[in-house]
């Protein structure tokens, strides 16, 4: 069976491993977590980063986002959030099309206004990320100018942060999403906690503690 193949039934299933290089942790109560060795340095110094690893085709990731969006509402002021789409190393063109869709919005900072809409247009109106007349006309049905939604998805900016995503996979060693990681530290999901989605975010504040006391 080939990556792709294990981590779409790895999805299915709701399971997540723990892949060389992590040690699963456990914390008091039923939470759980793992530790990244070596930790991974931060992108925002002197903020406790954390990061949602995520892909757009994920059902389990558009379940997860009403609910962080309403625990980012409540973001400390010493912690800083990050998405970073999930592409594992590039080795999936669609995968990676997702991408391109992310950080154009973020480039023209549209993410909050879109980022919901975007779960909609590759799950349920089948849109292909890969295809940038697709992206083009589907930006249009959103308000937004075709011609400079095109040029961000296919920018050099973007190209590098896509590429930027690959590389944060592997050093996380993100083997299935929604995945969490709280100060280049540790990494929870729901697949780990045997829980619910609030349970995931429960366990981040837990560790946002965890790195702030040291």
């Amino acid at each position: 069976m080939n990556r792709r193949d294990a981590l779409q039934r790895l999805g299915a299933l709701g399971l997540l491993a723990a892949p060389a290089g992590l040690a699963l942790a456990q914390q008091t109560g039923k939470g759980r977590y793992l530790v990244l060795d070596p930790p991974v340095a931060s992108d925002t110094p002197g903020k406790i980063e954390v990061v949602e690893f995520f892909y757009y085709g994920c059902p389990h990731c558009r379940e997860f986002d009403p609910t962080l969006r309403e625990w980012l509402k409540k973001l400390p002021a010493d912690v800083v959030f990050n998405r970073v789409p999930a592409t594992w190393g590039g080795s999936n063109s669609r995968r990676v099309g997702e991408a391109r869709l992310y950080y154009a919005l973020l480039a023209l900072k549209l993410v909050d206004r879109l980022h919901e809409k975007v779960f909609v247009a590759i799950q349920d109106e089948r849109l292909d990320p890969r295809d940038s007349d697709e992206v083009g006309e589907w930006a249009s049905k959103q308000g937004v100018d075709a011609k400079a939604f095109v040029g961000a998805f296919k920018s050099f900016g973007v190209e590098t942060q896509v590429r930027r995503a690959g590389q944060l996979d592997t050093m996380y060693k993100i083997d299935g999403v929604p995945t969490m990681a709280v100060g280049g530290r540790y990494v929870t999901s729901a697949s780990l906690l045997g829980g619910s989605h609030q349970e995931t975010l429960k366990e981040v504040d837990l560790l946002i503690a965890k790195v702030r006391n040291g």
